[in-house]
């Protein structure tokens, strides 16, 4: 119990339960009613309720099994337990909705805003598991384990992955269909791939100034952020600079930016984006 407890920590626990709920709905009141398969093995479910005499929720649950154990295996227990919890319970959570609401049909009446609403509404649940290195199990077990070794980005892997997913539906719904699947794992990808990086979205300044030691000051004491400074040689005359670069997140850069309009307003500054940065917290 102790080794699970540190797998699973109490806010990891409830950040799954969440989501999945939230998967589930999307799953159940926008996925299943467009008869769409996209980019999730409850697609694959859907489209499998033609040949197999099972409920989505009992299909799910059957193929999550066999990726789990590839998935436990590939990678590592952390991600492991975390999916098994995941995978069982969405196929409670369908199991749940299908008791609840039994003649189901759509909220909408268009596969097309279905599948619209579905893709909106399941990137942001399973968002919230890929940060926590957690997954609702099915196509985000191949998805994670096509980024740790092929190291392709989620959204992309999990567009692959999809993508013979929806291909599948070909065999039993007509081509509308089939392109609605399609186009579905397409930007249910883009979008997913928004929701995770957009938590993540850092930006790196680039300043030169005449006031480069309060500018430094502030950025250490105030932000609480760290910086390095290099030498830079102006083209147009050759003169030496100190230059100052610093990552910061969203609300560090709204205050380093109203700072140095105040400080300096002549500073020569520059940004660029950063998805992402790996280093050593310093002790």
């Amino acid at each position: 119990m102790l080794k699970l407890k540190k797998l699973i920590s109490p806010k990891e626990f409830f950040i799954i339960t969440i989501a999945d709920c939230i998967i589930a709905a999307a799953v159940f009141f926008f996925l299943a009613p467009s008869h769409a398969a996209v980019s999730s093995i409850s697609g694959l479910a859907i489209v499998l309720t033609n040949v197999v005499p099972l409920h989505i929720s009992t299909i799910t649950l059957i193929l999550n099994v066999v990726l789990l154990i590839l998935g436990f295996f590939l990678c590592g227990s952390d991600f492991g337990f975390k999916t098994v919890y995941g995978s069982v319970l969405l196929s409670g959570y369908l199991a749940v909705y299908e008791h609840l609401f039994p003649n189901y049909t759509s909220i909408t009446e268009s596969p097309e805003l279905d599948v619209l609403c579905y893709i909106l509404v399941v990137s942001f649940g399973l968002s919230m598991l890929f940060n926590i290195n957690a997954s609702s199990g099915g196509i985000d077990i191949i998805a994670k384990i096509m980024n740790q070794y092929l190291h392709i980005e989620i959204g992309r892997a999990m567009t692959i992955a999809g993508t013979c997913v929806a291909l599948s539906s070909a065999f039993f719904y007509d081509k509308k269909i089939v392109v609605l699947s399609l186009l579905g794992t397409y930007f249910n990808g883009m979008i997913l791939d928004h929701f995770i990086f957009g938590h993540n979205i850092k930006r790196r300044v680039c300043i030169i100034s005449e006031k480069l030691e309060e500018i430094r000051e502030f950025i250490i004491v105030n932000l609480h952020s760290g910086a390095s400074l290099y030498e830079t040689t102006g083209a147009y005359k050759m003169e030496k600079h100190t230059e100052l670069i610093t990552i910061v997140d969203k609300n560090e850069y709204q205050k380093l930016m109203s700072f140095l309009r105040k400080t300096d307003p002549n500073a020569f500054i520059t940004v660029y984006t950063v998805s992402d940065i790996h280093y050593t917290i310093k002790p």
